[in-house]
């Protein structure tokens, strides 16, 4: 580490937390210390932490107040993280329509804020100051697993119309201390791509930061026209916000040369969990307690995959208890050779909007799709777009005017996948577009139900 990142990280990252009135840094020594306390100790620690958010919620957030009575449920009382499961599944609507019952009665200053609006209306919710620094302290924290720190030069590709709406100069004096450079995802053509290049050579980042879809862009660009960024110094690619797929892993990895770590997450949710170098995912699960629920909404045993429930538990004021992400993973029940004792989601699907139906009812994960047009030299992007069960919109660029071959081909796989009835329309146009928040979707599925 150099003197610098250390004057940064220890100083200068800690006196900006404290001006803005975050407990970050308190949060992020807290986080260090638990993550290495055997599975035992940090089962007692996350019940106890439940145990005071819900006696705080259920005291100073009417909403919470008047549920946990109409239920009788008292929260001082719990011996176990299971109870919680006696309270109801949250979904956007329910928060859409109590936001103001949603608000802690003693909350202090609460930013507005909302999601990228990826599978529909955007979510507008409130976030405190203690859920903002216990989320920083968990990225700081899984930031240096990786042998990285705040204030090592640090790239970051991102589209999120808040960041990029933000570059005052009080934004961009902080970036230049932290020695953070921001690139557009919205901005992902062939021009702005060699001068991303040309900017990452110049700048000579320890970390990238981004999309998966936008850095494997760029990898496939470099790659593609023999530029070498893979002797810079990298030391990680952190990705997060999209589903990370094998082959933008392998792009990542080759281009860059340097380790990809996955983070999952989001604005609604908070920063779930993080993957180690022995790759495993670990929960935040100091601040955050995951469910996995069916489509029924009950629990399901360790290594069943259904939907993603979260409870984060330093929401207390603009609670988010039980809140479905509308993502598909499932737990593990294993132990990580790391040594952390922090549990694991085993797998993450992705949302449930990027699987497909097949007409007999089946459901598909969008991967048996998306293989199917890789697998074609001359499409250069696509997206997938289900409209029901017998219909299916292709999106495509393409290289070439001959479309017969591309079309028969696409038409008889994606029928043996999904039934003879299944009609296949196809979209040619220049460019695919990205959405609003700048993350990029394969297969989105408007089947609802």
């Amino acid at each position: 580490m150099s003197l610098y990142t250390q004057f940064v990280s220890r100083a200068l990252f800690p006196l900006h937390e404290q001006i803005k009135g975050h407990s970050t840094v308190s949060a992020f020594r807290s986080l260090e210390g638990s993550q290495w306390l055997t599975a035992e100790e940090l089962a007692q620690l996350q019940l106890q932490t439940l145990r005071d958010f819900l006696v705080r919620i259920g005291s100073d957030v009417p909403y919470y107040r008047a549920l946990f009575q109409s239920l009788a449920f008292e929260p001082a009382g719990i011996t176990s993280v299971t109870e919680i499961q006696r309270l109801p599944l949250t979904g956007k609507a329910d928060i859409r329509a109590n936001m103001d019952s949603l608000k802690a009665e003693n909350a202090g200053p609460l930013e507005k804020f909302s999601t990228g609006g990826s599978t529909g209306e955007p979510l507008i919710f409130y976030r405190g100051k203690e859920r903002v620094s216990h989320d920083v302290a968990a990225k700081w924290r899984a930031t240096r697993w990786w042998g990285v720190d705040i204030g090592d030069p640090e790239i970051v590709v991102w589209g999120s119309p808040i960041e990029l709406g933000s570059q005052d100069r009080v934004r961009l004096l902080r970036d230049k201390f932290l020695r953070t450079a921001l690139l557009s995802a919205f901005e992902m053509s062939n021009a702005n791509l060699l001068q991303f290049t040309q900017r990452i050579k110049k700048f000579k980042p320890r970390m990238l930061f981004g999309y998966p879809s936008s850095l494997a862009l760029m990898a496939e660009y470099v790659t593609n026209n023999g530029y070498r960024v893979d002797e810079l110094g990298i030391e990680v690619v952190f990705v997060t916000s999209e589903r990370l797929y094998d082959h933008q892993r392998e792009a990542i990895e080759t281009a860059f040369g340097a380790p990809v770590a996955n983070g999952y997450g989001g604005r609604d949710a908070g920063f779930i969990a993080h993957q180690c170098p022995e790759g495993s995912m670990h929960i935040t699960a100091e601040d955050i307690l995951v469910e996995i629920v069916n489509e029924e909404g009950e629990v399901v045993p360790t290594g069943e995959k259904g939907e993603i429930v979260v409870t984060h538990l330093r929401t207390g004021e603009f609670p988010f208890v039980r809140y479905r992400t509308g993502d598909v993973g499932c737990l593990s029940d294993t132990h990580c050779p790391c040594g952390r004792s922090l549990p694991l989601l085993a797998e993450i699907d992705g949302r449930s909007t990027d699987f497909v139906r097949a007409a007999d009812g089946t459901v598909v994960h969008g991967l048996a799709l998306i293989y199917v047009l890789r697998e074609l030299p001359q499409i250069e992007e696509f997206k997938i777009v289900q409209e029901s069960v017998i219909s299916i919109t292709v999106q495509l660029v393409t290289s070439t005017n001959d479309t017969a071959h591309i079309e028969s081909t696409i038409t008889e796989q994606f029928r043996r996948r999904l039934g003879d009835s299944l009609i296949v329309r196809f979209d040619y146009v220049s460019s695919i577009e990205r959405e609003a928040s700048g993350k990029f979707r394969y297969v989105i599925s408007q089947i609802t139900g």
